[in-house]
């Protein structure tokens, strides 16, 4: 019986590690993957919002294959209202994010992309202070500070450091961390719940017509007169690995904690890192860029930690709610005298008691990315085109 219970306990393990492996090797095979692409010394396509809306319409595609085609799933109820104050702006700091992101490709290298990518923490907590999801603390702002010092040292110690590949990586770090709280602010507070399928069918074809505008002014003309080659399958299998990190994403949440997807976020850029200075030559790495990243990344773990704190702390007080509940009802049972409060906090019938729940007392989602949001959060951040 033991021996059979520790395989139980062994296949799921494997498989939970698994996941991660599959998605480390994705995510950083479709970075480098568009990096090889757009690069002129390599394929030559410099042409990032068409590799985007590419991927966008493949995506959309496939989700919309599996929606109304083969009814894998069902669509939600999908409002004019709700796709027109919710789908649309997300979709568009999504279509952005994605833009600006993989214009950088064009001008700075991987491993320097990937430090610039520390300040995420930094530029999803301001946004969330912005916008009222998130307060401001001193722990927290004090470790802002420290990824923020170390992002700088990183770039003074960069080679070959150009203003305009950084600013557009920075923005489209920006971009994403409004993306990600608009998720949290439009979308929870109209109780919509999507899976990666669903999301895609609703927000891949919306980032797709926000695309076209900056491609027929940017790229189209520049298509025209340039000598491009387009090689399908090529794109064709871009495409396929940007849906396939999207799904992986899904699995890794599904089977694992907030500190675990860290860690493994985490080993995958320094891997990320080692991996783009071996296949892209030119990007060189200094002493003083890895100080920088480490002191960074000093400041994201930590920040990490205190989240993983928050959601637990708010975890236990939320399952000791209803023990509270329970026992202050057993002693006021044995008392000749039952008080029963008229305006409780608590929603759960336990015996004559009425017990309120609120919903800021649920259990906050341990999955959750950098910033306590539905699993949708960090499903929409699908890394499609980065």
């Amino acid at each position: 019986m033991k021996q059979k219970a520790d395989n139980m306990i062994g296949k799921p393990l494997l498989l939970t590690y698994l996941y991660l492996l599959i998605y480390i090797l994705l995510s950083s095979g479709v970075i480098l993957y568009n990096k090889w692409v757009l690069s002129p010394k390599y394929f030559n396509f410099p042409f990032p919002i068409t590799l985007t809306m590419i991927h966008m319409g493949f995506s959309g595609v496939v989700a919309f294959s599996l929606v109304r085609v083969f009814k894998v799933v069902s669509p939600v109820k999908m409002t004019f209202e709700i796709y027109a104050t919710c789908v649309i702006p997300i979709s568009a700091f999504f279509a952005s994010s994605l833009w600006f992101g993989n214009t950088a490709y064009l001008h700075i290298s991987v491993a320097f992309i990937q430090m610039l990518k520390a300040l995420m923490p930094v530029a999803t907590f301001l946004m969330a202070v912005v916008c009222g999801t998130d307060k401001l603390r001193c722990d927290v702002f004090l470790n802002m500070v420290l990824v923020s010092v170390g992002v700088v040292v990183s770039s003074y110690g960069e080679i070959h450091f150009n203003v305009v590949g950084t600013a557009y990586q920075v923005t489209g770090i920006f971009a994403e961390a409004l993306r990600l709280v608009l998720t949290q602010v439009l979308l929870q507070k109209k109780g919509l719940t999507l899976n990666p399928i669903t999301s895609l069918y609703y927000i891949a074809p919306c980032s797709f017509l926000f695309l076209f505008v900056p491609w027929y002014l940017l790229e189209q003309p520049a298509m025209e007169v340039s000598q491009i080659q387009f090689n399908f399958w090529i794109f064709f299998s871009n495409a396929l690995c940007a849906l396939a990190l999207n799904f992986s994403i899904f699995l890794v949440i599904g089977r694992t904690g907030a500190v675990t997807i860290r860690v493994a976020g985490v080993l995958k850029d320094w891997i990320l890192i080692a991996l783009s200075t071996v296949i892209f030559p030119e990007s060189a790495i200094t002493g003083l860029n890895i100080i920088g990243y480490a002191i960074a990344l000093c400041g994201v773990i930590m920040y990490n930690y205190l989240k993983v704190k928050d959601v637990r702390a708010s975890q236990s007080l939320a399952e000791s709610i209803p023990e509270r509940a329970s026992k202050d009802w057993k002693l006021e049972k044995k008392s000749s005298d039952l008080y029963v409060p008229s305006n409780s906090n608590y929603s759960n019938n336990v015996g004559s008691t009425e017990v309120h729940i609120t919903a800021s007392d649920s259990p906050v989602d341990e999955e959750a990315p950098l910033i306590p949001s539905s699993r949708l959060s960090h499903i929409g951040r699908t890394q499609i085109s980065r």
